[in-house]
């Protein structure tokens, strides 16, 4: 069974701190693939399958931010910001960044 939507956002709205639960993560070009969705007041964190890290920060109903960066970063070093995210009508866990004409989904498994 999968949690997407509205419940997918009030479930990381609500997780303080950030806490990782079994999930399912789509990003551009990759197909569907399993991920650990990292989740707490502000946002969705989840790894990429090339190892990178994506954040989405929300901000406001549903919309938010996207960033891509190194799983460990370096010091000194900042994320590429892609944009901003908005929910993609009728498919519930996804969105859609304009600037970076990237979308992106998280499912978690319950």
């Amino acid at each position: 069974m999968f949690v997407t939507g509205a419940l997918l956002l009030a479930g990381f709205a609500l997780a303080v701190p950030a806490n990782a639960a079994p999930g399912q993560c789509s990003f551009a070009g990759w197909e569907v693939f399993d991920c650990d969705v990292a989740v707490d007041g502000g946002g969705i964190t989840f790894a990429l399958p090339d190892g990178r890290m994506f954040v989405f920060a929300h901000e406001a109903d549903g919309a938010g931010l996207g960033y891509i960066g190194a799983a460990d970063p370096a010091p000194g070093t900042f994320p590429q910001a892609l944009g901003g995210f908005t929910p993609v009508e009728g498919e519930a866990g996804c969105w859609f960044g304009a600037q970076a004409e990237i979308k992106f989904c998280a499912a978690l498994l319950q």
